[in-house]
């Protein structure tokens, strides 16, 4: 039974975090939805209240932003994509009893130890220099097709040995003894992965789909160092850069146009689109998991 001591204790410890949460997060957002609602330019100390002029604005004279919102959702589909079937293949590699298995999962897993900002100007570096040189598929980083899927590969390449390692855990939580069972039955290996394997890691494939998609939709660094947003291109009439992604456009609205209130109007609705995806994602995954 516990004691007021004991609910004291509780609330001792839970008040750092508390407070962290608040003063970091809660308070921060509420002062963002109030910019959000005037023209700060960031700068000047006069800050004048304009209600949904700046929301109103982004769809009616912002093809930028309304283009950077289309290529993140085609950016965060095939991102999404490819991270997990890729992860899904080394994790069904690395566990498959195959020699230096420790040494593989390391080698698979370092590229998420390398920050995004390095890992984009190590890419740019090879896609210019490496790729160009050998004449396969030259100036990729300069026609908007291959430029959005040098960035689908270079995220690919990094976060994929991260989302493996998820799956490796739960594909070593299936029992052996299933698993010989159903070989002795003569079910083939794509039978056992469909019928066994796929339905005991479903809850995986729900965390792992979560972390991507997110992941996918909040993309700044490797998108600011490999392309910056580039190669130009035109779009309702406007020129726009082709793989600015949103994380990207909002960054650019805040700090280079100083439209810091137009720039958080934006973030507000990026909070909101990355929620009700987040949400959908997350509700239908479990409900394929109940389906399994």
């Amino acid at each position: 039974m516990k004691t007021r001591k004991d609910t004291l204790l509780f609330i001792a410890f839970l008040l750092p975090a508390l407070a962290s949460l608040v003063v970091v997060i809660i308070i921060p957002f509420l002062m963002g939805i109030y910019y959000s609602l005037t023209d700060w330019n960031g700068v000047s100390k006069t800050v004048n209240f304009v209600g949904l002029q700046n929301y109103l604005a982004i769809f009616q004279r912002d093809p930028s932003f309304i283009h950077a919102f289309l290529i993140t959702l085609a950016y965060a589909f095939l991102n999404v994509l490819a991270v997990n079937l890729v992860a899904i293949g080394l994790a069904l590699l690395v566990t498959n009893r195959l020699k230096l298995t420790n040494v593989y999962r390391a080698a698979f897993f370092a590229p998420n130890l390398i920050g995004g900002l390095v890992l984009g100007y190590i890419w740019q570096f090879i896609y210019n220099n490496v790729i160009s040189f050998y004449d396969f598929m030259p100036q990729m980083l300069a026609k908007p097709g291959t430029a959005l899927a040098a960035t689908v590969i270079t995220s690919t390449w990094q976060y994929a040995g991260y989302i493996m390692m998820i799956y490796v855990a739960a594909i070593q939580s299936v029992p052996e003894s299933l698993l010989e069972a159903a070989e002795m039955d003569g079910a083939t290996y794509s039978k056992r992965f469909r019928y066994i394997f796929f339905p005991m890691i479903a809850q995986s494939f729900t965390i792992c789909m979560f972390l991507s998609l997110t992941s996918s939709f909040k993309q700044f660094d490797v998108n600011i160092s490999l392309t910056n947003g580039g190669p130009a291109a035109s779009f309702m009439g406007e020129s726009i850069r082709f793989t600015e992604l949103m994380a990207l456009n909002i960054y650019y609205t805040a700090f280079s146009y100083n439209k810091m209130g137009e720039g958080q109007a934006k973030a507000i609705i990026f909070f909101f689109l990355l929620l009700v995806v987040s949400v959908t994602q997350v509700y239908f995954s479990k409900k394929r998991e109940v389906e399994a």
